[in-house]
C-alpha cells in the first residue's frame, strides 16, 4: 500500500517527536522538512536524507506542493495561527501543535475557516494517547466513579528554575502567548474536558519567579513577560469543583502530571512521569485503591493517530480545532482572571 507523504513545518524540539512518529508508523513516510532556519533546515535535511527540493524555508510552499498528504505543525506558538490558517487555505490536512493560536480571536477565524472548507486534521493534545487516560476516561463514562464531585490536577517541570537558561522563545508574552499556562496548562484543560466535561468559570493566581535572562543573541538581559506558575480554581459543569497547579520551577520534577477523580461511588487517579499508571478505588470492590489493569484497546500512538484518521480510520477521540478553540477560550480567561483578580465565566 501506498505510505502518506507528510511533511514536517518547524524543526525545534517537537518536531524529533513527530519525525520518529513518522518513522515508526507503516503508514507513512517523512516526505519533506520546512524551517525559516536555513542551517537547521540543511542539517536536518542531511540528517534525515531529504533531497534539497524538499526542504522549505516557506510553509506556504510546502503546503502547494500537491504530492504531500499531510503535514505537522510545530513551529513556536507565535506561528501556529498563520500555518494552520494557510493549510486550510490550501486544503492540506494537518496536525497542528497547542495552543493553536496567541488567542481565541485567532482560534475563532481557524473555527470558521475549517466549517467553510472542513479537511482532516488533529491538534496535538499529545496525553489524550496515554492508554491510562484514556481507560480513566472509559471508567467515568461507564459510571464507575459515580456522581464526579472533585478533579485535582498538578503538571509540575522544574527545568526553569536554573537562571543560566536563556530567554528562549516560551519566555515571551509575543512569541507564546503565555507562559507555563499554555505550555503545560492547555494539556490539563484537555484533559479535564477529555475526562470530565466543560469548565464554566475560573479564578487564578500567576507569576513570575525570575524576571530577566539572558537574551540569545548575548545582548545583556531582556524581560521574562509571561507566567512561570499558574494555579487555577474552576467551576465545572454539574458542580463538580476542579483545582489545577501549573509550574516550570517545581524543584526535582522533569514531566510530571496528576489528576485526581472523586466521584460518589469511586475515585481515580492518573499519573504520570516516566510512563503513565492509574490506580483505582470503586465502591464495587474491596481494599482500597489499586493498579488498574488497562486494557489493550486503550494503547494508542498520537502520530499514528493522526494518520489512522487521514485513513478514515480514526477513532473519535482526536482533538480538533473546535476542541482548541474551546481550550483557548478558557486561556485568555484564566488570564484575565489572574490579571483583574476576579472569577471570570466562560458562559
Amino acid at each position: 500500500m501506498k505510505r502518506l507523504k507528510i511533511g514536517v513545518i518547524g524543526l525545534g524540539g517537537i518536531a524529533n517527536y513527530h519525525i520518529w512518529g513518522i518513522q515508526e508508523s507503516p503508514d507513512a513516510e517523512l516526505w519533506a522538512i520546512c524551517d525559516v532556519n536555513e542551517k537547521a533546515l540543511a542539517a536536518k535535511g542531511e540528517e534525515l536524507h531529504i533531497p534539497e527540493n524538499r526542504r522549505y524555508s516557506r510553509h506556504e510552499d510546502m503546503l502547494q506542493n500537491e504530492e504531500l498528504d499531510a503535514v505537522t505543525i510545530g513551529t513556536p506558538n507565535l506561528n501556529h495561527f498563520q500555518a494552520a490558517y494557510d493549510a486550510i487555505k490550501f486544503g492540506k490536512p494537518f496536525a497542528l501543535e497547542k495552543p493553536i493560536a496567541l488567542n481565541v480571536k485567532e482560534a475563532a477565524i481557524l473555527r470558521e475557516q475549517l466549517a467553510k472548507a472542513p479537511i482532516p486534521h488533529m491538534v496535538c493534545f499529545t496525553y489524550r494517547y496515554k492508554a491510562a487516560a484514556r481507560y480513566a476516561r472509559q471508567l467515568i463514562r461507564e459510571g464507575k466513579l459515580g456522581r464526579i464531585h472533585h478533579v485535582y490536577s498538578q503538571y509540575l517541570q522544574g527545568w526553569a528554575i536554573d537562571e543560566k537558561v536563556p530567554l528562549l522563545w516560551r519566555f515571551s508574552k509575543e512569541m507564546s502567548g503565555s507562559g507555563a499556562l499554555g505550555d503545560l496548562g492547555s494539556h490539563i484543560l484537555d484533559l479535564h474536558r477529555f475526562l470530565i466535561g466543560e469548565m464554566k468559570s475560573v479564578v487564578a493566581h500567576a507569576g513570575t519567579i525570575i524576571q530577566e535572562r539572558e537574551r540569545l543573541d548575548g545582548k545583556g538581559k531582556g524581560e521574562v513577560d509571561v507566567d512561570d506558575f499558574c494555579h487555577v480554581l474552576g467551576r465545572m459543569e454539574g458542580g463538580i469543583s476542579s483545582s489545577m497547579q501549573i509550574s516550570r520551577f517545581a524543584y526535582g520534577r522533569g514531566n510530571h502530571q496528576q489528576i485526581e477523580v472523586y466521584g460518589s461511588k469511586g475515585a481515580l487517579v492518573y499519573h504520570l512521569e516516566e510512563t503513565d499508571t492509574l490506580m483505582v478505588n470503586l465502591s464495587e470492590e474491596e481494599g482500597g485503591f489499586r493498579a488498574a489493569d488497562i486494557p489493550e484497546q486503550c494503547r494508542a500512538e498520537q502520530m499514528q493517530s493522526f494518520f489512522n484518521l487521514l485513513l478514515g480510520k480514526g477513532d473519535g477521540l482526536d482533538a480538533t480545532i473546535a476542541d482548541g478553540y474551546v481550550n483557548q477560550q478558557t486561556l485568555d480567561a484564566i488570564i484575565q482572571s489572574f490579571e483583574q483578580e476576579r472569577w471570570v465565566s466562560l458562559e
